[in-house]
């Protein structure tokens, strides 16, 4: 059996550390917004080049979050990918503003720059761009924009922790990024974690507010806050897995290489592209095949787990049926939906099973072909 992403495998690689701050936290008798989320938003922030990290709940807050922060609200529009997992979409609707579509480059699935000027209105506040899959977003003109139109930008970087772009680490391009830490991210807990990054002091401590029931100092509320607050085991555990994050970004550039190199020009079968600026993380390999199912059914039929990410676009979910969407509005997104499909990709996974991924798709495509 060759898993989509094996967890277990990944936490014991570090079990004795682990369990080492968990006896850390144990025996300092302090449990909530502590020494270890003081110490991880420190060392995230510098790790993502940043002047400043506040560590919440999980990833859907950090979205919130930072949209509150930056009055992001009723009567607002926000521009999102038409191509992302809800969360993108249901942060911009908890605060009361309105998601606004922007299709992806097909290459790259990201949002595509050159299509925001169609989406603009006179109440878009803010442009919340998805570094997806590992690979960031075009901020370049993605920034050059927002600001031309007094935009906001709220990077989601949930599948991007340690991505660059300009050489740089995604952490501060825009006025704010946001992160989760749910297990199975890069930089993955041992259960929900999300932080928020940025270059302004002055947004980390509104967030720091909002994220604490709107309080600066006990029982004084000065906001309608929120509990939203990093655990203080889970930032232990962070900060033991951290310093090898990088590491295992490279061993999973290296698994990407091979699959790119293993699944080259196979007729039917589109891999995935890297914009220029951009140095992707490959949080995850995604491709695209026609017959989708019937690949998914063929790996799994020789032990090969995978994942699809994501099969049903955010505006055509019955949660988002009020905006009054229909197939066909997003064409691009639509057909990705209809043909991704994510290999098995980790830290731990051997180049011995990229073989044999490689080898079962090839047996598939080129069967598929010849009929």
């Amino acid at each position: 059996m060759i898993p989509f992403l094996d967890l277990k495998s990944i936490q014991l690689q570090q079990a004795e550390e682990l369990k080492a701050a968990f006896s850390r936290v144990l025996e300092s008798g302090w449990y909530i917004l502590g020494e270890e989320v003081k110490q991880f938003e420190k060392e995230y922030a510098a790790y993502c080049e940043a002047a400043e990290c506040v560590g919440v709940a999980n990833g859907l807050d950090a979205l919130i979050l930072a949209l509150r922060a930056l009055d992001v609200g009723p009567g607002d529009e926000v521009l999102v990918p038409s191509n992302t997992y809800i969360a993108t979409w249901l942060a911009v609707s908890h605060v009361g503003a309105t998601p606004v579509p922007v299709e992806p480059v097909t290459g790259t699935a990201n949002m595509d720059p050159q299509l925001l000027k169609a989406a603009l209105t006179e109440r878009t506040k803010a442009i919340m761009p998805v570094h997806l899959y590992g690979q960031p977003a075009e901020m370049g003109p993605i920034i050059s924009f927002a600001r031309a139109h007094n935009l906001k930008v709220i990077e989601d970087g949930a599948q991007s922790h340690g991505a660059r772009y300009a050489g740089k680490r995604l952490g501060s391009h825009g006025d704010a990024v946001t992160w989760s830490f749910y297990p199975g991210k890069n930089l993955g807990a041992l259960g929900d974690g999300g932080a928020v990054t940025t270059n302004s002091k002055e947004l980390a401590e509104r967030i720091r507010v909002l994220r604490n029931y709107g309080s600066k100092v006990k029982y004084h509320n000065e906001m309608i806050g929120y509990n939203s607050r990093l655990d203080e085991l889970q930032a232990a555990l962070l900060r033991v897995k951290l310093p090898v994050l990088d590491a295992g970004n490279a061993h999973r550039a290296a698994i990407a290489a091979r699959y790119m190199a293993g699944l080259r020009e196979l007729p039917g079968l589109t891999l995935p592209e890297v914009a220029n600026n951009c140095t992707s993380v490959w949080h995850l390999f995604v491709v695209r095949h026609a017959q989708r199912d019937k690949l998914a059914q063929h790996l799994s039929a020789h032990g090969i787990g995978t994942v699809i990410h994501y099969p049903i676009a955010p505006h055509l979910q019955p949660a988002y049926a009020h905006l009054g969407y229909t197939a066909g509005a997003f064409p691009i997104a639509e057909a990705m939906h209809a043909e991704v499909l994510s290999l098995p990709l980790g830290p731990t996974m051997s180049f011995d099973e990229v073989d044999q991924v490689v080898e079962a798709i090839r047996n598939f495509v080129l069967h598929q072909a010849a009929e």
